[in-house]
């Protein structure tokens, strides 16, 4: 007869231990969970890309319905545990159900703490902790635009990215002087920092909230200091709270959490604990790696399997957040008697610290480059010694300055890997569950894995690892390449969706994914955009550019500051000005109290601190073409004065650029495109970095692509050398183009002509007939394109037209 077993929780931990009890010992027991939540388990960790678009809830669903019932497992979803009778093993739950149980597990995880201000209960204050508070915020942003997230923690900067997804301007607040202080050393939490304030977040920090503002609903936040700040939402994400009440009034001995001895048992008979509500020797823990390691002895305890128990966790944090990688494990900070090793290359963003104590690894803070991070977090759960060759750890033994020891490298971490070590800390899959799924399953890319054992789902950071597992498995000849789709909602690729379009004739987003059967029906961030921007190339005139696709910059037409304001940029082709458009400019710029005028390195001027709601009478007042400062399209083309006034100039630098700019404005490409003239080769303007720059020579120009002055600067490739002005709009017009139909959405220039090669573009633009072809079609495409902020501004409708393009929706 089977044993009863009871789980109160319906969380990753919980479920996770249910999972290794199934495999230990699949019918030792009738299993009943409860949990609160009208779901079933899903990933808590992956909360934050459904806030960001990223996801839906059935993306981050870890166990439908039918892995309950094929397993028989009772849930009773949407009620709670309300009383435990421990003399006759019984729970009674929040509709009066009763069940008996032989065995009981508490999994009952943690509360989210709210600090207990003045106003706290107002409208509009909420954690960060469910799915429900997910659809608050994502209704709060279609009405709202200000929110406060408090806590500059791992949680709140997730939030945070989420609500800037959603079209808010957002704060966030932190009572410490740096960011994510348990997880980060300053340096590290600086570059963070910096990164997420250039994406639009304003922090507050060493910020102490003294008072919630408004009456009914929250109007703003005030500080111990007399400042304030204002708020439509509130967001509290300062930490957990384990929760314990039910287990308190239980009988059951509880300090900070449930306590549990190595084999996660409390001091009453049959009553066991897992997870966040669980401490262990002392600590409480909310990262899921050590959660599933309590879990996997729990199993083995119930399935009357040998354990050694559970001896504590080394804790290490891998984030994401607005494609900035993170990473940190075990004692990072300095203390007496232990060295750092340290790397910092701010031109790329890369920051890595190694702290060793008595030659071994004791923890590590990577930032921008976590390709280390499974090697480095091996080498302190190993605890081997390094002494005299600590370089190794990072540069390997080329690096090391000396012979020695030899380091590791990631197949060496690999071997000495134990099997019930967790890789994917997100979905709790071991290094045995991968060998597994690959011998006996037939696993043989990542993809597969992803597919079978959930590896590599969540967060995404054990990917190299999963890697090299399945590599180190197989071997490297084995293992099939994985089909990558232009995002998680499709396994088509760019030009499988490009061509179905093409064939089809496809002509909206919601066309495309529909008939292209994609995963989810309404897309993602990611997709959206690209598929917009496809159809357009495809089919200009018959594709109508869906707003509600692009990006929020390009929909408020204006780039929005870290401060919540936005910058303004109007046309001012090749550089050059009237004192009419002068006066123009500062006249607007007084009326609308514009905080900074500043000349950008595009030969232009930036209005800078504009108000939201100050867009659209700004461009009415300048009734001035938009420079797209924002836009995935033209943006300046810089020159010098060239022959005009230059006694160096070898041609008209000033008209060609202008020439250039007033033909190609307004064209949508994948990525943002900056061109140049200079007018001889001293290029003044910069030509050969940008993504298309003409220079100058005697009897003509030389014509150079795909340069980048950016984070990773590129010098440009010459790509061709011709006589007249015509054929420099001909070679760039029909460059351009191909760039237009080839590249990937997003993808730079200089990226893209490093992937299909330099001379397959040359190959493409050498016949005159072909680079006709492509000036015809991107000719077609400009005549179609105009300017949407003429059109508003010429409308009677202004307001209604501005709320329509800069609305939340689909973004």
């Amino acid at each position: 007869m089977k044993k009863k077993l009871v789980m109160i929780g319906n969380g990753m931990a919980g479920v996770s231990f249910v999972e290794q009890l199934l495999k230990l010992n699949p019918s030792g027991y009738e299993i009943s969970i409860i949990g609160a939540e009208p779901h079933p388990n899903y990933n808590r960790i992956m909360l934050s890309s459904v806030l960001a678009g990223d996801a839906s809830m059935n993306d981050i669903i870890l166990n439908d319905w039918h892995w309950y019932r094929d397993n028989g497992i009772r849930l009773l979803a949407g009620q709670e545990a309300v009383a435990v009778d421990t003399a006759q093993r019984s729970v009674t739950t929040s509709a009066g159900e009763r069940l008996q149980y032989d065995d009981l597990v508490f999994a009952t995880g943690s509360l989210p703490f709210m600090l207990p201000l003045p106003g706290a209960d107002k409208a509009g204050v909420i954690a960060f902790r469910d799915i429900k508070d997910c659809e608050t915020m994502i209704e709060t942003a279609k009405r709202y635009r200000k929110a406060v997230v408090i806590g500059g923690g791992l949680l709140g900067l997730e939030a945070a990215r989420g609500l800037i997804n959603l079209n808010m301007e957002v704060s966030v607040v932190h009572i410490h002087g740096y960011l994510m202080e348990k997880q980060l050393d300053e340096t590290a939490s600086r570059m963070l920092q910096a990164e997420l304030e250039r994406q639009g977040m304003k922090f507050l920090l060493a910020k102490q909230s003294d008072a919630i503002l408004g009456e009914e609903r929250v109007t703003g936040i005030a500080f111990k200091d007399g400042t304030r700040e204002d708020a439509d939402l509130i967001v509290m994400a300062v930490g957990i709270r384990p929760n314990v009440l039910l287990a308190k009034s239980s009988g059951v001995e509880v300090n900070r959490g449930i306590v549990v001895n190595d084999f996660m048992q409390t001091n009453v008979a049959n009553i066991h604990a897992v997870g966040e509500c669980a401490e262990h020797r002392g600590m409480v823990y909310g990262l899921v790696a050590p959660l599933y390691e309590q879990g996997a002895v729990l199993a083995k305890r119930l399935a009357g399997a040998e354990s050694g128990g559970y001896h504590g966790s080394v804790l290490s944090t891998k984030l994401k957040v607005s494609g900035v990688n993170v990473f940190s494990a075990g004692r990072f900070a300095e203390q007496p008697g232990t060295k750092s090793l340290r790397v910092q290359d701010d031109l790329d963003g890369v920051y890595k610290k190694v702290v060793f104590e008595n030659g071994k690894v004791v923890g590590a803070v990577l930032f921008g480059d976590t390709s280390d991070s499974s090697k480095l977090f091996s080498a302190i759960r190993s605890g081997k010694d390094y002494t005299g060759s600590e370089r190794e750890v990072l540069f390997g033994p080329a690096g090391s300055g000396g012979g020695g020891k030899g380091g590791a490298s990631t197949a060496d971490l690999v071997t000495a890997m134990s099997g019930d070590e967790i890789v994917c800390g997100c979905n709790g899959v071991t290094k045995d569950d991968l060998a597994h799924a690959i011998t006996e399953k037939g696993c043989a890319s990542v993809a597969d894995l992803k597919a079978c054992t959930k590896a590599s789902g969540g967060c995404g950071g054990c990917k190299p690892l999963v890697e090299a597992i399945l590599t180190a498995t197989l071997g490297a000849d084995q293992v099939a390449q994985a089909k990558e789709g232009i995002c998680g909602c499709t396994t088509l690729s760019r030009d499988e969706v490009v061509d179905a379009i093409r064939k089809m004739r496809l002509t909206t987003t919601k066309e495309v994914m529909h008939v292209l059967d994609w995963h989810h029906p309404e897309g993602c961030s990611k997709c959206r955009p690209a598929l917009n921007y496809y159809l357009g190339m495809a089919f200009p005139e018959e594709h109508e550019d869906e707003q509600e696709s692009r990006f929020v910059n390009e929909r408020n037409h204006a780039n929005i500051q870290k401060d919540g304001t936005y910058s303004v940029v109007p046309r001012i082709y090749g550089g050059v000005t009237t004192p009419e458009d002068l006066m123009k400019i500062a006249t607007v710029a007084e009326k609308y109290r514009v905080p900074l005028v500043k000349f950008t390195g595009g030969q232009r001027i930036d209005l800078l601190g504009v108000k939201k709601e100050d867009l659209p009478g700004m461009w009415k007042d300048l009734d001035m073409p938009s420079g797209y400062a924002y836009g995935k399209s033209l943006r300046t083309v810089k020159t010098c004065v060239g022959n005009t006034f230059c006694r160096f100039g070898t041609q008209d630098a000033i008209k060609m650029g202008v020439d250039l700019e007033k033909k190609f404005e307004r064209l949508n490409t994948p990525h943002k495109v900056k061109l140049a003239v200079s007018g001889c080769p001293r290029n003044c303007a910069e030509a050969t970095i940008k993504d298309l720059g003409v220079v100058a020579i005697d009897g003509g120009w030389e014509i150079y692509v795909a340069g980048n002055g950016g984070t990773r600067v590129r010098a440009a490739d010459l790509l061709t050398k011709v006589k007249t002005e015509e054929e420099v709009l001909g070679w760039t017009g029909a460059y351009l183009q191909y760039y237009r139909e080839t590249a990937n959405y997003l993808e730079r220039t200089s990226e893209w002509s490093l992937r299909v090669g330099l001379d397959a573009i040359k190959r493409a633009l050498e016949k005159q007939e072909d680079r006709d072809a492509l000036n015809a079609r991107i000719d077609k495409t400009l005549e179609l394109t105009k300017d949407p902020w003429k059109e508003i501004i010429e409308s009677d409708s202004l307001r209604s037209a501005f709320e329509t393009l800069t609305s939340p929706a689909g973004s």
